[in-house]
């Protein structure tokens, strides 16, 4: 695999790419699908600012919570921004595979030139879904 998917790369594959990668504990490959200037932010926790910084942040989440996963359920894409709705399993909140499937939130990726420049995490809400073109709870 490239360095990169490249710049004429969908946003939405480079989304699927760095879930990937999530979900092996690949970090070397999430690092290689961060712009320099990536931004993390999880609700309303200080944001960890730049790739090598991101890079460590998630270097110890993999090494901590091994079995961590991101399990899509949609995913849809305007222009450079694309929108993850699903849940987690393996996280730190110290619950059941079966209690975290129950709890569902949506992830928010801005790609340009073919890398992340941010992920952020946000509540799953009927005005979220709607905002980020994601489909209603049914």
């Amino acid at each position: 695999m490239p360095d990169r998917l490249g710049p004429r790369s969908e946003p939405i594959a480079v989304v699927r790419s760095f879930v990937d990668c999530i979900n092996s504990g690949d970090v070397a490959g999430l690092g290689r699908l961060m712009a320099e200037d990536h931004v993390l932010k999880v609700f309303d926790e200080a944001p960890v600012a730049g790739r090598d910084a991101n890079i460590a942040a998630w270097r110890g989440y993999a090494d901590a919570f091994p079995r961590y996963r991101i399990v899509p359920h949609d995913i849809s894409g305007d222009g450079g921004r694309v929108a993850v709705l699903g849940h987690t399993t393996g996280s730190h909140l110290g619950l059941t595979d079966e209690e975290e499937r129950r709890m569902t939130l949506i992830w928010l990726a801005d790609v340009v030139d073919g890398a992340v420049r941010s992920w952020t995490l946000v509540e799953d809400s009927p005005e979220n879904r709607d905002r980020h073109g994601l489909p209603a709870r049914q």
